[in-house]
């Protein structure tokens, strides 16, 4: 009798334990689904750093190209904010107006990519067979070609357009955009409610419109900003090399302007006021798509990597 009340205590003792333990990973998990303030904050920064892009040509500020605002390689001051370059542009004004050209490339580079690469991976994730091992393939070509050589390529033979550079940054990201739509198509495709519509009679069509698509969305769009990041962060790359934009400037070009070592030494504003935005902005970015992420439970599978 003593015996089996003893070991009536410690079933009810590891029980009480499990209870304890379970509770701990859903407190865990709840705590990981939570949005934060910090999402939000970085969502503020990236609506004002919008509205500074698309209110540009109106906003109180200098032209942004106009010589003799103020002296050469001016300090931050009450005139000049961010103060002024060699040749005595206001810094504040040209970082307002290059965010419209670093904003546009990680945009439409980034729609390209899920354009192009997001109905490969989801057809094949949806038919595989010989259809997935086709793709697959042209995935995988993608992958192993430098995304330098490529850039170089493309901009050689087409030109240095804004239009040029979104698509060619947009091109590098097909093949992870491809190869995560795939992962998530194959395990979706897997689940009941696929597997009813098509018992009902439903066409393949109609299955990857209705049924695959809307939840491939949710988590590619989670890590959309991820991509938009990489985008703009991909530009200012090109820009150091010379074959981003010709007419304008972005982020990245005001970067390698204010890069020389003179500049640095005398001027470190001229440089460090652009790189401070971009940082900014692709932090926030980063932050968003990744408490995204955690949010909707999103894996990523094969985002930037070969």
């Amino acid at each position: 009798m003593k015996l089996n009340l003893i070991t009536t205590r410690r079933g009810f003792r590891d029980l009480s334990s499990q209870d304890e333990d379970s509770s701990k990973i859903d407190d865990k998990k709840r705590e990981k689904r939570k949005i934060g303030f910090g999402f939000w904050v970085s969502i503020v920064w990236m609506i004002l750093v919008i509205l500074a892009a698309l209110l540009a040509p109106i906003l109180p500020i200098s032209d942004p190209d106009q010589t003799g605002v103020g002296g050469r390689l001016d300090s931050p001051n009450w005139d000049n904010w961010f103060g002024t370059d060699t040749n005595g542009r206001d810094m504040f004004s040209r970082t307002i107006w290059g965010s419209r050209i670093s904003l546009t490339v990680g945009f439409f580079a980034i729609v390209f990519g899920f354009a192009v690469g997001g109905p490969i991976g989801i057809v094949a994730g949806f038919f595989k067979g010989a259809t997935d091992k086709l793709l697959s393939i042209i995935i995988f070509i993608l992958f192993a070609f430098p995304g330098l050589v490529l850039a170089l390529l493309i901009i050689s033979l087409i030109g240095q357009t804004l239009a040029v550079v979104c698509l060619t940054v947009g091109i590098i990201g097909v093949a992870p955009i491809a190869r995560l739509a795939r992962a998530i198509t194959i395990s979706t495709a897997e689940r009941e409610f696929v597997a009813a519509a098509r018992i009902l009679g439903s066409t393949n069509r109609r299955i990857m419109i209705r049924e695959i698509l809307p939840n491939v969305t949710i988590p590619m769009g989670a890590l959309a900003f991820l991509g938009m990041a990489l985008a703009i962060v991909g530009e200012g790359g090109l820009a150091f090399l010379g074959l981003s934009v010709e007419e304008g400037f972005s982020w990245g070009k005001m970067i390698v302007l204010g890069s020389a070592s003179r500049t640095l030494q005398k001027a470190p504003w001229v440089s460090m006021f652009p790189i401070g935005i971009m940082f900014l902005t692709v932090m926030s970015l980063n932050y968003a798509g990744d408490r995204l992420r955690d949010f909707f439970d999103v894996r990523e599978m094969g985002i930037g990597g070969g």
